[in-house]
């Protein structure tokens, strides 16, 4: 399903034997994988970074190279918290995304440490047009994307929540990190990742092939600064539906095979 921009309510929820059945109906539409991405240009994206209007590219951060979509930096001074992200000009309620991704090496030496060898992929974001001039991170939900640092397990496909909450296990969190059982992988590999949508229902993540993690029922944070501007705007305290966007937060990230699958709800 594709929406306009905002927050909309979806009504009921369903046990996984029903997304199950849903699966096994959707797996016939497989064949009809939407590129999101033309790997010439940013047509159909929209990009916010934070310090700068909705639309300006700053530094060229994204770009699109050898039909790879790059986040580099390459042209900035100081980092500065120019947190960035590329969003779609639609938003989407019930798909499956699907994508690769390869960290290129180390991230910019001002920024915050937790960035290095660190990306990820924003759901049921906002609009890049109802964010702050200087707001870093959009009301979300992220699956994020890790690499070792050589100290240890460091997993990819961990779920973060900026101005977000959600129930894993049966019951509402309100961790920023809900950790996946996903993999510790260097960083100078393409990696590919798959999240199934089903509106405020039901969201899974997996890592080559594999689930690593699934959560329902994602809603709005009251009391967060990404929320609370749109929630005054009147914006449905449910997340069934937002924009995708990919994250520039000082650590360089090449993105491939950008593919949307929609599902019946």
């Amino acid at each position: 399903m594709v929406s306009g921009s905002g927050m909309a309510t979806c009504s009921g929820s369903y046990a996984d034997e029903t997304f199950q059945d849903n699966a096994s109906e959707n797996k016939a539409g497989e064949s009809n994988w939407i590129p999101l991405f033309n790997g010439e240009d940013l047509e159909g994206w929209t990009v916010k970074i934070a310090g700068h209007p909705v639309g300006e590219n700053f530094a060229n951060t994204f770009r699109v190279e050898d039909g790879i979509l790059k986040c580099e930096y390459d042209d900035y001074g100081p980092f500065n918290k120019q947190f960035g992200h590329l969003y779609s000009n639609l938003a989407y309620s019930h798909y499956k995304l699907r994508l690769q991704y390869r960290f290129v090496g180390r991230m910019l030496p001002d920024a915050p440490n937790y960035v290095d060898l660190n990306s990820g992929v924003m759901l049921h974001s906002q609009s890049p047009q109802s964010m702050r001039l200087d707001q870093g991170f959009p009301a979300s939900l992220e699956m994020q994307f890790l690499a070792s640092l050589g100290k240890g397990k460091r997993q990819t496909g961990n779920v973060c929540t900026p101005g977000t909450h959600l129930n894993y296990e049966g019951q509402l969190t309100k961790q920023h990190i809900v950790k996946s059982s996903g993999p510790t992988l260097p960083a100078d590999q393409w990696v590919a990742v798959e999240m199934e949508v089903h509106g405020h229902d039901l969201i899974i993540y997996r890592v080559e092939g594999r689930e690593v993690l699934r959560y329902r029922f994602p809603v709005l944070d009251e009391e967060s600064e990404e929320a609370q501007d749109i929630l005054a705007l009147g914006a449905d305290r449910k997340l069934s539906f937002g924009h995708i966007a990919l994250q520039a937060e000082a650590q360089r990230v090449w993105f491939r095979n950008i593919e949307l699958l929609p599902l019946a709800e």
